[in-house]
C-alpha cells in the first residue's frame, strides 16, 4: 500500500510530537495514522514526531503518497500542489461530518466538485447517501456517475470498555462537547430539569475549550446539580466516567454517525434518542427510548434514572441477548480499519 499522508487544517501536535484533542477531528486522524507504515501528517514542518512525520503538503512525495484530506474543500488545491511534482497524485476525501453544514452556494458547489472529482470515503452509510446525493444535486449526470463513494461505520475500540460502577445519584451525560444550535443544548437542559424537579441527579457536561468559555456554558455551571467542565485527559478515564453515567438525552437534530453515543451504549448507558434517521441506525430496529416531544424525551430519561436495571433489561430483550455486546459487534473499528485499508488498495493501487 502507498504511503498515507493525512490532511486536517485543525490538527494540533504538541511538545512530544502527539496528535492533540479528544474531539471527532483528533480521534478521526491518529486513527488514520495508524494505518500506514512511516505516516504522514500535513503541517508546520518538517518534524520528527511520534510514529509519524509533520510536512508540509509541498515535501509530500505524489507518487508514492495518498493524501487523505479531511479537508474536503480544498482538494482540488490540494491534487495542484502535489500536480507540480508528479504525474498522477493521489488525493481522496474523508467525509466525516454531515454534508448539510453549508449554506452559501459557493461551499455547497466546492463540495460536489470535490466529491466528483476526488474518491470519499464516509463515516457512515448515511453521509455516504449524503455524498451522493450532493454530487447528483449540484453535477451534471456524466460526473456525477463517475463519482467513487464508499463508508464504513467508524466504530470504537471495544477493549476499552470498563465494568459498570455505582454512583451515589443517577448521572445524566451530555452527549456532545459543543454547544452549537444543531445539538439543542436549550433542550437538554429543559428536559434534565424536569427530570431533577422528580428525583435527585446529577449532569454531567464535558466540553471542548471553544465552547467551554462561552455565555452558555459560564450560566449553566452555575447549576449546582450540573457539572461543566473540560474534556478527560486520558482515554482511560473517558471509559471510567462512562462506567458510571447512568443516562444521556440526545437532542441533536442531525449526526453523521454519532460515536459519542455509540460509546456510551457499549459501556451501558442509557440512551434516549429523538426519533430521527441518525439515530435510528445505530441501534437494533425495536429499540424503545425514541422520543417525539419533550414530554416523552422526560417520561422516558425519568425511567431510564429512576429503574436503570429494568430497562438495561428491555435492551438486552431488544437485541436478543446482551444489547452492549450487539452495540460492540456492529460498532467495532477494526471493521473501519479493514474496510478503509482496502478501499485504498482497490482506488490506488
Amino acid at each position: 500500500m502507498r504511503r498515507l499522508a493525512v490532511k486536517w487544517d485543525d490538527a494540533l501536535v504538541d511538545s512530544d510530537g502527539h496528535v492533540t484533542g479528544h474531539d471527532a477531528g483528533a480521534t478521526l486522524v491518529r486513527r488514520l495514522l495508524h494505518l500506514s507504515q512511516t505516516p504522514l501528517l500535513i503541517g508546520p514542518g518538517p518534524r520528527r514526531c511520534a510514529g509519524f512525520d509533520l510536512v508540509p503538503l509541498e515535501f509530500v512525495d505524489g507518487d508514492s503518497t495518498v493524501v487523505v484530506n479531511l479537508d474536503v474543500l480544498d482538494s482540488t488545491q490540494v491534487w495542484s500542489t502535489l500536480r507540480e511534482r508528479c504525474e498522477s497524485p493521489a488525493v481522496m476525501n474523508f467525509q466525516w461530518g454531515p454534508t448539510t453544514s453549508y449554506v452559501d452556494r459557493v461551499p455547497q458547489l466546492a463540495e460536489a466538485l470535490s466529491f466528483a472529482l476526488f474518491p470519499t470515503f464516509a463515516n457512515s452509510e448515511r453521509t455516504a447517501q449524503e455524498v451522493r446525493e450532493v454530487v447528483a444535486r449540484w453535477t451534471v449526470p456524466p460526473v456525477a456517475e463517475k463519482a467513487k463513494v464508499a463508508w464504513v461505520n467508524l466504530g470504537f475500540r471495544v477493549e476499552h470498555v470498563q465494568p459498570r460502577r455505582p454512583t451515589a445519584e443517577p448521572l445524566v451525560l451530555y452527549p456532545a462537547i459543543y454547544l452549537s444550535e444543531r445539538k439543542q443544548p436549550r433542550l437538554f437542559l429543559d428536559v434534565v430539569e424536569r427530570v431533577r424537579a422528580q428525583v435527585p441527579i446529577r449532569v454531567v457536561m464535558r466540553l471542548h475549550e471553544s465552547h467551554l468559555v462561552s455565555e452558555l456554558a459560564m450560566r449553566i455551571s452555575q447549576k449546582d446539580w450540573v457539572w461543566v467542565g473540560p474534556l478527560t485527559a486520558t482515554r482511560v478515564s473517558y471509559w471510567e466516567g462512562l462506567a458510571g453515567t447512568t443516562a444521556f438525552l440526545a437532542t441533536a437534530t442531525e449526526e453523521s454517525y454519532g460515536l459519542e453515543y455509540v460509546e456510551a451504549l457499549a459501556a451501558g448507558v442509557i440512551g434516549i434518542f429523538p426519533d430521527a434517521p441518525w439515530a435510528r441506525a445505530l441501534v437494533p430496529a425495536d429499540y424503545p427510548y425514541f422520543w417525539r416531544t419533550p414530554a416523552e424525551a422526560e417520561a422516558m430519561l425519568l425511567r431510564a434514572v429512576t429503574d436503570p436495571d429494568a430497562c438495561r433489561a428491555e435492551l438486552d430483550q431488544v437485541a436478543g441477548g446482551s444489547f452492549t455486546a450487539w452495540i460492540a459487534a456492529k460498532h467495532d473499528d477494526h471493521s473501519f480499519e479493514h474496510s478503509f485499508v482496502a478501499q485504498l488498495h482497490d482506488w490506488f493501487d
